[in-house]
Parts: structure tokens; sequence; C-alpha cells
């Protein structure tokens, strides 16, 4: 009988629909509920674990108390060993290194966890790659290559892992950044350690990679080309990111690097705003929603951009999103398709098909998009 781990890291990704770039620190976390964050990494937990079924009576599921797993596995029907123990309500990172270690000296098969970059760091310390693991993408920054494209793909590949249809391993990088720093616009990555990952190129995300600076004259054509078509009684909701920030630049307006604005003619009509705020903005308004891809990972919404949920992404329309991205950004990917991850499957679903990319002055590509 295989033995798998489950980690949750509760309060993963809370910091993202409302604009706080990250959930690390208590003053963070503090702020994320004043501005009436919810959890999310629960549910992507549960998401990740019904993909997994049908395993239900060949594995003996290791977890934490409540929150930290326990919870969640019950919710999809598993029965699982719990070990370990918590403050409900007040988990750190103590817990889930605690955890990870527990579970490396009882032999678990695989760690399955929920969160983000902060979450694979403290399991990289507990670990040392000593036992093989899979992120369930929770966090609102994430850079490293642990984790899966989505807790679908997270379930999917575990499941093919316990069931030794996916045996390759390979060591994959653990990032993250100094999220005070990323709230002040300035991205300060640093390389953690490698994890043993199961390999299914398909189901995984790769590491974020950053624009080349030799892409000036893309980015000055792309930023001509968007202003060049803007209606000025139509609300543009900008993501984060420097191809967006170079539509700001043409603009003349002063726009946050790393969050989501929104511009109106040439005038900055909101800046660094959170889920509920661009909901107010945008009410009985005409918008559109600018974004740019993920260098190295292709991902459009659900990375970094929280900000413009499925609610607001709903409000605006499909229809009514525009991509950007450089041509060596997209040849970077070696066909793989654009990604989003927005936390609501149907609209995943409904985001999946063909879109046009903006590429330069004049000229769009028709790209896949895949979710789910």
């Amino acid at each position: 009988m295989k033995r798998p781990g489950l980690i949750v890291n509760p309060i993963a990704g809370m910091g993202g629909r409302v604009g706080l770039k990250g959930s690390d620190g208590a003053e963070t976390q503090r702020r994320a509920r004043e501005l009436g964050a919810t959890l999310t990494s629960p549910s992507r937990a549960v998401e990740a674990l019904r993909r997994m079924r049908s395993l239900m009576e060949q594995v003996e599921l290791v977890t934490y108390p409540r929150e930290m797993g326990e919870d969640e596995a019950r919710q999809v029907g598993f029965n699982p060993t719990v070990i370990g123990e918590i403050t409900p309500g007040k988990t750190t990172a103590a817990d889930t290194k605690a955890a990870a270690a527990d579970m490396l000296r009882l032999g678990v098969d695989l760690i399955l966890f929920a969160g983000g970059d902060g979450t694979a760091r403290d399991i990289c310390e507990a670990v040392d790659g000593k036992v093989p693991v899979l992120g369930i993408p929770a966090g609102v920054k994430i850079h490293s290559s642990v984790f899966a494209i989505t807790p679908a793909s997270a379930g999917d590949l575990a499941l093919k892992y316990l069931k030794d249809e996916a045996t390759s391993l390979r060591e994959r990088e653990v990032m993250d950044i100094d999220e005070e720093a990323f709230r002040e616009n300035r991205v300060s990555a640093k390389l953690y350690g490698y994890l043993r990952v199961p390999h299914e190129e398909d189901l995984m995300q790769t590491s974020k990679e950053a624009t080349a600076t030799q892409e000036e004259s893309s980015l000055n054509g792309i930023a001509t080309d968007i202003v060049d078509q803007m209606d000025r009684d139509t609300l543009y909701i900008i993501g984060p990111g420097s191809t967006t920030k170079a539509i700001a630049s043409r603009l003349g307006v002063e726009k946050t690097l790393l969050g989501v604005d929104v511009v109106r003619g040439r005038e900055l009509v909101a800046k660094d705003v959170n889920e509920n705020q661009l909901l107010e903005v945008i009410k009985g308004r005409r918008a559109k929603i600018v974004v740019t891809v993920i260098g190295g990972q292709g991902f459009i919404f659900g990375r970094g951009n929280q900000q413009i949920s499925p609610k607001v992404i709903r409000a605006v329309g499909k229809e009514n999103i525009l991509v950007v991205a450089t041509p060596s950004k997209l040849a970077a990917l070696r066909g793989k398709p654009l990604l989003v991850d927005t936390g609501d499957t149907g609209l995943d679903e409904e985001l999946s098909g063909y879109i046009r990319v903006v590429t330069d002055y004049g000229r769009r590509v028709v790209y896949k998009v895949r979710g789910g």
C-alpha cells in the first residue's frame, strides 16, 4: 500500500485578490483579513484530492490535523492517518516544516502540498530532496517549478505517480522573492534549493523567466498598437508586468510594475487596486482587460494577478480581454499553450481555446489557451 503525505498551508494565497502580492508574515495576513480576504488554499487542495478518489481504498493518506490537511481529506472522503499537533487558526511556517519532517521520518512515498513559493521553501528546508514532492498551486507569486499547472493537474499527476504510471523524477528549482521588495515594485528572486518532483511535462509549470532586455523594439510596438486602439470612454484594467508597463509609459501614466491599475484615455483612474476596488470601478462601465504572458510559464491569469478575479473577468467579458507578449516570450514557450488558473474551473474552460496575442505594432498571432 502506497503512503502519500498531504500538507495544506491554509493561508497561502489569501493576499492575492486583495492586492497584497503575497501572504507571508502575520502583519500581511492581518491586513488581508481586514480587507475581506478569504482562504483559497483549502479549496484548491480539495480540488486536487478529488482527482485521486479512485485511490481512496488503496493508499494510506498521511496528513496533519484540521486545516493543514485533515479537513480537506475528510471532505473528499478519505480516512487519513493524522499525525502531529497544531494550534488551529494559528498555523505557521514551523508547522509546515514539522509536517514535512515527520512525513519524511515515516517514509511517505510522496508529499503533496498546497501553498506557494514560501511553502515550497519550508518543505525544501525540511526534507532536502530526500522524498518526492508535488505542489498544488495556491500562492500568489509562484516562481518555483515544483508546482503542477493547476490543482487538477496536481491531482492527476499524483494519481499517476502513486499508480506507478509516472515513475520519472526530476530535480526542480525552489525559487522565492522578497515580498516587501515586491510590494515596492522591486523583484528580488533567489534560488533556495531543489526538490525531486514527478515529471510529466504537460502537467508541470516551469520557473518564471525575466523578459529579455533586447525586446525594447517589440515592447514599443505593442504599447503603440494598444494605445492607438484605445477608446477614450472605455476603462482599461492593466495587469502587472514589464510589457504592460510599456503601455502605461506610452500613455504617460505611472504604473505599478507588479500591481493592477485602471486607466481611461490618458488618465490613471485607479492605482494598485484589489478585486473589490476593481469591481466598484468598472460597475456599469465598459471595460477591457490587458494582460501579458508570464515568461517561461505561459500563464495569463492566476499567477500574480489574482486581483483580476473570476468575478472581474466575467463582469468585463471574455471578448474584452487583450493579451500582449513579445515574439521571443512566446517562442520561449516552445509551442506550449498559454495557461489560465483562475480558481474557477468553469471559467478556465470558457477561457480555453484560441486567442489573438498582440506581438508588435499591427501584428497578432493566434495562440492556444488551456485551462484546467
